[in-house]
């Protein structure tokens, strides 16, 4: 980097909320199976803290050192209903808590891969772990929990979208926040850095460093000098803009990985939105022209900008992965908050929003009295999106207890504050109790 460079990035750190929003060690836990769950607990919380024992002591030197924040150092690993299968166990609450143990140890913000993946049918330890997922998120605090319920190549598994419907409504009774720490996703990817929805594929290397960049802020600033010009030049100041994030992004996992002595996996470009001013991907899109996120010419708004942050990071970056687009969490983004408050924006439009953008029906609060099956409904809508467009899709939703439309819920933390979300008051049941399968579209099959 030439002193140019070096000057704008130090301007888009102090001035423009540029931060690497994580640094996600991946760790495989499959040489930790074993039929004993107390031996697989030991075992699972040896190697996480012997792994990572200096990740978060890392992170801070290449903070001080280049004077690049890194907000969140994390953990994912190998999806524990593949870990615990080898036990007989009929709860994996235990090994929850071991993963909430090792986190603390660490000084971590997170460890993610509390999940299965179901996508064509149960295996052993699939039913298992997503029965307990209301008890172990609720009895551990650093601890997050995913379940992939389709994919292009397999279809929808329409009896795991009817159980989730449960496990967030259980989840709701015991405490609020378990429902933030759980993702539902369509085309989970194997190499997610972010929460709640990352963890270690079985694909991965055995201890791998992931990165996830940030910074709407700076796109919004520098959006901010082309008032006017063609959104080809919008588009183009955007690629420049990912360009320069991206580069920082990969500075970091490479001299992390390096110090760490593990691999260099990947960095992935999504834009993530805090609830603080100026760090808001909605404000990108009325940057860009939008009068206020939700109304018409949003989602070509959103189609431009995911793709003219993919094109700028994939140029800076050799190694890109994971979701890499625009978060649309409600809670999260300040813009997004006054939009819903203002009647912009509804759970319908963040659902068409969804096609051209990462994750989906992000941290959205919904009212307490919101039917198990109406919540189903929505997951299979989203998995719907990914699994037709080959992308990944998500639900993130969190009935509020005694809360209804338009009263707020507050999640603290980067997790923000959110308004309570209408839902459609007409049922899916009849749909929802079928089960089965929905097959994979036609154009999946590709060999």
């Amino acid at each position: 980097m030439n002193s140019q460079q070096i000057y704008e990035t130090s301007h888009m750190i102090s001035n423009e909320n540029l931060d690497v929003r994580t640094i996600t060690m991946g760790i495989s836990l499959l040489d930790c199976i074993d039929s004993d769950s107390t031996v697989a607990c030991q075992k699972i919380y040896d190697k996480i803290t012997t792994k990572a024992k200096n990740l978060v002591k890392v992170g801070q030197q290449i903070e001080a050192e280049y004077g690049i924040p890194i907000a969140n150092k994390r953990v994912t690993v190998t999806p524990i209903s593949l870990i615990a299968a080898a036990s007989q166990d009929h709860d994996y609450v235990k090994y929850a808590k071991t993963l909430d143990k090792a986190a603390k140890t660490l000084g971590i913000d997170f460890i993610g891969g509390y999940s299965a993946l179901v996508q064509k049918g149960y295996q052993t330890g699939d039913r298992t772990l997503i029965a307990s997922l209301p008890e172990a998120l609720a009895e551990t605090d650093f601890v997050c929990a995913s379940v992939n319920v389709g994919s292009t190549r397999s279809g929808i598994n329409m009896d795991a979208v009817a159980q989730m419907g449960e496990v967030v409504v259980a989840g709701s009774k015991l405490d609020m926040m378990t429902n933030a720490k759980l993702v539902i996703f369509c085309n989970a990817v194997e190499d997610n850095p972010f929460m709640a929805g990352g963890f270690h594929g079985v694909g991965e290397p055995d201890v791998v460093i992931n990165v996830g960049v940030s910074g709407p802020g700076v796109i919004k600033t520098a959006l901010e000098k082309v008032k006017g010009e063609s959104m080809d030049v919008v588009a183009e100041t955007i690629k420049k803009t990912a360009f320069k994030v991206t580069r920082m992004g990969q500075l970091v996992g490479t001299v992390g990985a390096e110090r760490l002595g593990v691999q260099f996996g990947i960095v992935d470009l999504s834009l993530a939105p805090t609830a603080a001013a100026g760090d808001s991907v909605a404000e990108v899109l009325e940057e860009i022209g939008v009068a206020q996120v939700g109304t018409h010419g949003t989602t070509a708004a959103l189609a431009m900008l995911n793709d003219a942050v993919k094109k700028g990071g994939i140029m800076a970056c050799s190694h890109v992965g994971g979701l890499s687009g625009a978060f649309i969490p409600v809670s999260e983004d300040a813009g997004m908050i006054k939009a819903v408050n203002a009647g912009t924006l509804n759970i319908s439009k963040l659902e068409a929003m969804t096609a051209v953008c990462s994750v989906g029906l992000d941290m959205i609060a919904i009212p307490s009295d919101t039917p198990k099956e109406t919540i189903s409904a929505m997951i299979a809508d989203e998995a719907a999106i990914g699994m037709i467009n080959n992308k990944t899709t998500a639900v993130r939703v969190i009935p509020a207890p005694g809360k209804k439309v338009g009263d707020t819920v507050e999640f603290g933390g980067l997790l923000g504050y959110a308004p309570v979300m209408a839902v459609n008051k007409v049922a899916s049941t009849a749909m929802i109790n079928r089960g089965g399968l929905i097959p994979a579209p036609i154009h999946s099959f590709k060999n």
